[in-house]
């Protein structure tokens, strides 16, 4: 057993279901703190809801007679996971890892407690071949990113942002890969902007239409135009903008009663070529137009961000084709991630991790055979990022 699949193991072994971190965060702190590290817990939220965060650091340390600063690269993940679902579904203990044909199976195996060991093993086994670098290392991680992610990464990153900290290079452990690790990396994800509208009408008997104003019927020409609208084209690394509506709540459940009100909840997911106020003032200019009596709120769930290849992007293309041949695809889609928090303090954040086919699914699993590259490649970005730095 390799050590990054001993420790993947031992994480898994924990049942850290959101906000609870389950102890993971202090394995992982008391592996880096030999190393040099300099590991704070944060903890944040509620009472009933308390949520605890790792922020953890090794400075580096500029080469003699050079005049090049040092550089930060933060390693970024999550430690909670969704709930099993029903566990007589499971073929084994999804809290006691198992294997079988090759396959490792576990909650959160997946997503992500094997790109935090194999972070944690990159990194000592980095710092064993390079104790003097003038690369920095960071380590932050939450328990609160598949929850509401409201007391969790933004929490550590707004705390950074007002120490004046700021991260030169982020990966994040997501699992980004399709069937194989490293050929697929995330350079970007777009943004959520969610609403819901209420549209007002006059309730009434079903017989008799004219006294009463169906709201239902009223909004129905404006979701048909907000449908069919373009809200931008996309570029060269997103997909156009798109608008869907996930809940529309109307009526009082009897056949015969015309509804005062229609609730709808709607989302955006927005790229690079929109903005939240571009997309609330266009929407709110076609309810206006059919004369619609609304109510509308707005809850922004992040914003989009994007790092164009560069620095970032080129070291870990390199180190996926040096570790595996692969030549890794850049890719946007999918959903949020706690990235969107991070890009507010890093010009350069991407996603990279095990493949994604079982996340969040009874039998979560990952091939065996993945993890030790995994882990390779994460440890071949830090050494490519540290011969840049020397003088």
């Amino acid at each position: 057993m390799t050590r990054t699949l001993h420790l993947t193991e031992q994480l898994i072994s924990r049942a850290s279901l959101t906000p609870d971190d389950a102890g993971c965060q202090d394995i992982i702190a008391a592996r880096l703190a030999p190393l040099g590290f300099v590991c704070e817990t944060l903890v944040s939220g509620p009472a009933d809801f308390r949520v605890t965060n790792l922020w953890a650091k090794r400075p580096g340390t500029p080469a003699k007679h050079s005049s090049s600063a040092t550089e930060l690269i933060v390693f970024a993940g999550h430690t909670d996971v969704v709930p099993t679902g029903p566990r007589d579904q499971w073929h084994s203990d999804p809290f006691t890892p198992t294997h079988r044909d090759g396959m490792l199976y576990g909650r959160g195996v997946s997503d992500m407690k094997t790109s935090l060991a194999a972070f944690v093993v990159a990194i000592e086994e980095f710092v064993a071949a390079q104790a003097d670098t003038a690369l920095s290392i960071g380590l932050l991680l939450t328990s609160d990113e598949e929850g509401p992610a409201t007391d969790g990464t933004v929490v550590v990153c707004e705390a950074l942002k007002a120490r004046g900290e700021t991260i030169d290079y982020c990966i994040v452990g997501e699992p980004t890969s399709l069937e194989r690790s490293g050929d697929m990396i995330k350079n970007g994800r777009r943004g959520t902007l969610s609403g819901r509208l209420t549209v007002k009408g006059v309730q009434g008997h079903i017989a008799y239409p004219h006294l009463a104003k169906n709201p239902i019927h009223l909004v129905a020409p404006a979701l048909a135009e907000l449908v069919n609208t373009e809200w931008d084209r996309g570029n060269d690394f997103f997909p156009p903008t798109s608008w869907q509506v996930s809940n529309i709540h109307g009526g009082t459940g009897a056949g015969n009663v015309i509804p005062g009100t229609v609730v709808i909840d709607f989302n955006f997911r927005f790229c690079t070529e929109s903005t939240p106020q571009s997309l609330q003032s266009r929407l709110q200019a076609v309810l206006e137009r059919h004369d619609l009596d609304y109510e509308l709120a707005w809850t922004v769930g992040g914003q989009p961000f994007l790092t164009t290849p560069g620095t970032l992007v080129d070291t870990v293309v390199q180190a996926i084709k040096l570790e595996t041949g692969i030549d890794t695809v850049l890719s946007t889609t999918g959903g949020t991630s706690d990235g969107r928090f991070i890009a507010g303090i890093c010009a350069q954040v991407i996603e990279l991790g095990p493949t994604n086919a079982t996340i969040h699914k009874i039998n979560e699993c990952l091939p065996v055979a993945d993890i030790e590259p995994l882990k390779n490649i994460y440890r071949r970005v830090l050494e490519n990022l540290h011969a840049r730095l020397k003088p």
